[in-house]
């Protein structure tokens, strides 16, 4: 039986952008199937993905990098969705490889590298945390999450 992961790792798709679409709408089928979590590509969402976070981590290191694959490209899904933004890759700073990256505003995010930066170390990477730093350094405006 192919898994979802199986699968996903030999597709081949057209763009960065599709990629990064079928990784986040496989974690909002696994939010639903594993967690009974429903992830709507809302602001609010960040929160039911904390949760779910906070539910498998931390996360062996063989499974890090599909983890960190499909929960950050939902995660910088919902910030493309809600503030208009694009898939690209880019070098992270300070490092010799190149990772898909959000740019918003002029600036880039990371949002694999984040949630795998919270998978690793814990819950003081918090996404909710994130959402609200990048929000205020980029003067975003966003609904409040409770």
């Amino acid at each position: 039986m192919t898994t979802a992961k199986d699968h996903l790792a030999s597709a081949s798709f057209h763009s960065l952008d599709a990629m990064m679409q079928a990784y986040a709408e496989e974690a909002v089928r696994d939010a639903s199937r594993e967690y009974d979590v429903k992830l709507d590509y809302s602001i609010a969402s960040i929160e039911q993905l904390e949760s779910i976070l906070n539910r498998i981590a931390p996360v062996p290191e063989a499974d890090s990098d599909y983890a960190a694959k499909l929960w950050g490209s939902y995660l910088g899904e919902v910030f493309r969705r809600q503030y208009g933004s694009e898939w690209t890759m880019s070098e992270y700073p300070g490092e010799k490889f190149a990772v898909p990256t959000i740019e918003i505003g002029g600036s880039r995010i990371y949002p694999l590298m984040k949630v795998h930066r919270r998978l690793t170390l814990g819950v003081s990477e918090s996404l909710v945390a994130f959402l609200n730093m990048v929000s205020q350094r980029l003067g975003l405006k966003r609904p409040e999450l409770h």
